[in-house]
Formats: structure tokens, sequence, C-alpha cells
């Protein structure tokens, strides 16, 4: 471990540009669920056992049943708001900084922790959108706004209690601005305005090293891990569970790292220091 923490830290310190990528389990030392697994998401939501996360994450409930979709996301809305960012947020943030700035961030996470802990939104693409917006159900618009101070009553069954949500143009029941399972009326053109900035980071480091430090990004949808194996040159997978590397990756451009994010990322710190 030791070795991988120091390899770690070597390609952070011979790099020119640092994209980050995160998943689910980038929250999970905040507090956060993961959902890995239908274990997972029974636990995190007992009530729901016998369901998938991709049954209940889906457009549909908004019309079926307005009262279990904002409860569902009614409860992480609740819950992220009451979050605070681990520790390895802001070390993230010092390695930004160590870059001057020349950072991306690439994550499918919908929770705003990234914003939460104070880095600068506008290095930010949140792939699957973000629940701290709202769109209208019925499109009457294409308008995408702040959820704001939004205040959500919800049940040991999941369940939301009127008023919920509505769209302030048609006062049809809103939904939050995510990328869900199933979902043809998602609005992406706040998500499409994040890939424009994205895709300029990329093109201006094109010719330089972009080290990519992706944490708890699993497998079952490999969007972020792709992401990071595709765009850059040094790659650090930290997951305590799926940290290895592919037959397709260098051994002497990439490691993988067994740990939490807030353990692995206090580790690589460290390590950069005794570097200088």
């Amino acid at each position: 471990m030791t070795d991988s923490i120091r390899r770690a830290a070597e390609l952070i310190a011979g790099a020119d540009a640092l994209l980050i990528g995160a998943g689910a389990g980038m929250g999970v030392d905040s507090g956060l669920p993961d959902f890995r697994g239908n274990e997972g998401f029974w636990k995190a939501y007992p009530v729901f056992r016998g369901r998938q996360f991709s049954e209940m994450s889906n457009p549909s409930w908004f019309q079926r049943d307005p009262q279990t979709a904002w409860g569902f996301f009614g409860h992480r809305f609740n819950l992220y708001n009451a979050t605070t960012p681990h520790i390895g947020f802001s070390i993230l943030d010092g390695l930004s900084k160590r870059f001057g700035g020349n950072t991306a961030i690439f994550t499918s996470n919908v929770d705003g922790q990234f914003q939460k802990s104070g880095i600068a939104a506008d290095v930010i693409l949140e792939c699957h959108g973000s629940i701290h917006y709202l769109q209208c159900v019925d499109m009457c618009c294409d308008d995408i706004w702040d959820a704001g101070d939004l205040l959500l009553k919800v049940d040991g069954d999941i369940r939301a209690a009127e008023p919920l949500p509505r769209c302030s143009h048609c006062d049809s029941l809103a939904r939050p601005n995510i990328l869900m399972f199933g979902d043809y009326a998602w609005l992406s053109s706040r998500a499409d305005e994040q890939m424009r900035r994205y895709q300029t980071w990329l093109a201006k480091n094109t010719e330089r090293e972009i080290v990519a430090i992706e944490i708890g990004a699993g497998t079952a949808i490999p969007t972020v891990r792709l992401e990071c194996e595709h765009q850059a040159s040094r790659l650090i997978r930290i997951n305590p569970r799926d940290s290895e590397l592919g037959s397709h990756l260098s051994p002497e451009s990439s490691v993988g790292i067994p740990l939490g994010a807030a353990e692995a990322l206090t580790e690589i710190r460290k390590a950069l220091e005794q570097l200088g």
C-alpha cells in the first residue's frame, strides 16, 4: 500500500493537469449511501425491499405516484443538504490549486457535494444532472431552476407530504433535473453547458500530461471509469472494492488503491508533501 500511495504521488507530481472523476463511492465517507447492489439500496431504504434502485429512480413515478416519487428524491435532497463533505473534498481542492486551477471534475453524482465543499462550479461536469435543480414534469418550457431552500416533509414510508414542488409556469408537478432510468424527458441544457466547458478544457490540455484521480466509481455503470481511462495519460483509481486495473492500462502510468476516498487522499497528500 505504501508503494501504491507513493506511486500515486509521483504520477500527480509529474502531471500538468488534473482530472477528478467521482462516482457514488466518493460520498460514502461523508455518510452518504452508494446504493451498491440491491442489498445496499435496501439497507438505505428498507421500505423499498424487493425493488431495485433503477425501478425507483424512474420518471414514471412522478405521474403514477407523486408522493412516492418526491418521497424518494425528497429524502435524498434533505440528506444531501444536511451532509458535510468529508476532508477528501478539501484535499482535492488543494490539489487543484497545485495545478494552478488547471482542473476538471467529471462526476455521475447528483448530490452537489463538490459545490458544497467550495469547489468552483465552473470546473464541474455533472453528467447525470443535479438534485438541486428542478424542471417541469410536463416539459411546458425549457426552464431549469435552482431548488433553493426547498422544504420537503418525508415520512417513514418515504412518502412526501403536500405541497409538492410545482412548476411556476403551468403549476404542474416539478421533478429533479436528474437523468433517471428510462428518462426521455430530462432537460439536458444545464449539463450540456457543463459539457461544453469540459470539452474546452480537454482541448486546451491535448498536448499535456493529464492525471486522473478516479474515486468511488463502480463497474455496473462504468461511465466515470471509462472517461478517466480515455482522457488521461495517468490514472489513479481509488476504490475499496473495485480498484483493479485492466490489462489495457500500463502499470507505469496507473495505480489502483483499495481504500476509501478520505483515507486514500489523506495519504496521497502526505506522500506529496514528502516529495516536496
